[in-house]
């Protein structure tokens, strides 16, 4: 159940205001009840990381509230980001997302994001006739967590390969776990697949690998 609560946090930080059943279908399949995940939510507003309240829409959402202490926050390791002093400690999906939207503006850019749990890719920008397509994860909180985030967001990327003329990329935080998982992703694969990896620094920047 702590893998499971640390999933919940991740996911609600990534995308504020989802409910138990929303939270369920993301995490644990459309089939799944949504005990568990009640259950993780419960736990998470009873250690003061999560807020639980009515949305607009009289559904009650969930809200992360700060890093907090406790055990679950002595489970995520410090890293150094490789291209940046600056210590990561976590980096959520949502925050990969917005700081690659920053940079690929500051590179005029037309950046549309989805920030939600909707269909569609994580980011698209436009410049010209150039397109991006894009994937994120967050920095998960362990290595085993990191190298299923890793395969993860390849897997979905490979399904959005259905517009011949965009170029495809997976972004992804800058710790060293990513770097050499994509050290150890084959050249060939690269190839065929034009796949680019974005490295996100917690200062915004962003280090693109082909």
């Amino acid at each position: 159940m702590e893998d499971l609560r640390e999933q919940v946090l991740w996911k609600v930080r990534a995308s504020p205001g989802l409910t138990d059943r929303e939270i369920t279908d993301s995490l644990l399949g459309k089939a799944a009840r949504i005990q568990a995940v009640n259950w993780a939510a419960h736990s998470l507003e009873r250690k003061r990381l999560l807020e639980r309240h009515l949305r607009p829409d009289g559904k009650i959402g969930n809200y992360a509230v700060g890093l907090g202490t406790g055990p679950l926050q002595e489970r995520w390791p410090e890293e150094t980001s490789i291209g940046s002093s600056t210590p990561v400690v976590q980096m959520s999906e949502g925050e990969v997302k917005r700081k690659i939207k920053e940079w690929l503006e500051r590179e005029g850019w037309s950046v549309v994001v989805n920030w939600g749990p909707d269909r569609g890719a994580d980011i698209e920008a436009w410049r010209g006739n150039e397109h991006w397509v894009i994937e994120a994860k967050g920095s998960g909180s362990r290595n085993e967590m990191r190298r299923n985030h890793f395969l993860s967001v390849l897997g979905e990327t490979l399904q959005r390969m259905d517009v011949p003329q965009a170029r495809y990329g997976i972004a992804l935080p800058d710790m060293r776990k990513f770097r050499n998982l994509w050290a150890k992703f084959p050249a060939l694969a690269k190839s065929r697949t034009g796949i680019s990896a974005f490295f996100v620094g917690t200062d915004g920047k962003v280090d693109q690998e082909n």
